[in-house]
């Protein structure tokens, strides 16, 4: 770790002791917790740069938290798997100090930052809006596998899956999209039920009845209870 530049810290308390950029990285039902629970560590003028997957008004209620300790808040989005993409990933950032942010970001090795807005809850609202179709087909491609699994058809699908599957989502589609899917789906399952139940439809007059549908279906395979 001293290799790669990191410290090791006994107590958040000394992490955040001299840190001027803190990128927060929890479970989207721990984010806003981790904001209240160590804004009173931050030095003032530290930029808190929550890149967690959560509605836009949670994260306008950790704003607050960090903004009464005399820290910047900034929503940042990650828009894709951090792994290939690392410090390529793309990010978008909106708050009133989001250029500041996009500046230590780019100190700190980020390459593909894009600033959206001065107000809290711009990035998160695109990054939610986004997850609500990315997760929808990933829990229908879950569905379509156990399907299958189910009536002995798992071997076609390994097979001819990419010929058949192709006009669903796009004419690159490699032969191994359905397992990425359904990898991505399986292994991330309580992640993902968190991200989609902060959906940004649930505060719209719209009734959200396909991310509801993706929410359940989600939660309902956390327990691997259709295997």
């Amino acid at each position: 770790m001293a290799d790669a530049g990191i410290r090791w810290c006994e107590t958040a308390a000394e992490a955040l002791r001299d840190a001027s950029l803190i990128l927060s990285l929890v479970t989207a039902d721990r984010a806003l917790d981790a904001a209240r629970d160590y804004a009173f560590l931050l030095q003032p003028g530290a930029i808190w740069c929550d890149m967690n997957s959560v509605a836009p008004d949670t994260k306008r209620e950790a704003a607050l938290a960090v903004k009464a300790a005399g820290a910047r808040y900034v929503d940042v989005a990650i828009l894709a798997p951090v792994n290939p993409a690392r410090l390529c990933v793309p990010l978008l950032a909106s708050g009133e100090c989001a250029a500041d942010a996009a500046m230590a970001l780019e100190a700190a090795g980020f390459a593909n930052v894009r600033l959206i807005g001065a107000e809290i809850g711009q990035a998160s609202s695109i990054k939610m809006i986004r997850s609500v179709m990315v997760k929808g087909v990933e829990a229908l491609t879950d569905e379509m596998m156990a399907a299958a699994n189910a009536a002995v058809l798992a071997c076609y699908y390994e097979k001819a899956g990419e010929d058949d599957l192709r006009w669903v989502f796009d004419p690159t589609l490699k032969a191994d999209k359905a397992d990425k899917l359904w990898c991505t789906e399986m292994t991330l399952k309580t992640s993902e039920y968190n991200e989609v139940e902060q959906n940004i439809l649930d505060g719209q007059e719209a009734a959200p009845a396909y991310s509801e549908g993706t929410c359940e279906n989600i939660g309902y395979d956390a327990n691997f209870s259709n295997f």
